[in-house]
């Protein structure tokens, strides 16, 4: 059985982001694959600032990383960039934290304009800890979520560019596994 852990760091309890990264988990699932969600948040701020590592939440939580097959990585945008929050965890990871795994990068942006934060700013860090494949990301505008409940509601065309995007990153995730190459699927 393989595994994922998805990192969310938007600093919001209830954030969209946190609810786009239980969905995705959620549809990971049904495929057997065994998950698991860090909330940045939720961590010792003066451990995230400190950069601690022997912080006992901290130190399970890079565990978790250490041990998954693949990493879903969710932020919010920030001035074009992923979180800050998310940047102090990234920072904590050995050198190597990603190699031989399966790295997903998704993002919540309120803009079209932030789109490429995904490609310039998030993939180069993922790809330096040495991620075996990062996987092609993707950006969920607010406009085109919704939240009614504790459901999160997403248009159609966000709803199948996800669809596909997990289904790739569950084909990244398996495919060492498998011995095949990877599939990569398209909208």
């Amino acid at each position: 059985m393989s595994s994922v852990v998805a990192i969310s760091a938007s600093p919001y309890g209830k954030s969209t982001t946190s609810r786009v990264a239980d969905l995705s988990l959620s549809r990971l699932t049904s495929g057997g694959t065994a998950v698991r969600h860090i909330r940045v948040r939720d961590l010792p701020a003066e451990a995230l600032v400190r950069a601690d590592p022997t912080d006992g939440a901290v130190s399970r939580a890079l565990a978790c990383v250490d041990r998954a097959d693949g990493v879903l990585v969710v932020t919010p945008t920030h001035h074009g960039s992923y979180s800050g929050l998310l940047k102090l965890f990234l920072d904590l990871l050995p050198k190597h934290a990603l190699a031989g795994k399966a790295v997903l990068p998704l993002a919540v942006v309120g803009s079209r304009a932030h789109v490429l934060a995904l490609d310039y700013a998030l993939g180069p860090v993922l790809s330096s800890l040495g991620a075996r494949h990062v996987v092609r990301g993707y950006c969920l505008l607010r406009e085109q979520i919704r939240v009614v409940g504790d459901d999160l509601v997403l248009e159609s065309d966000v709803e199948r560019t996800l669809s596909l995007t997990l289904a790739n990153f569950r084909e990244a995730v398996l495919a060492p596994r498998q011995g095949t190459g990877l599939v990569v699927r398209t909208a």
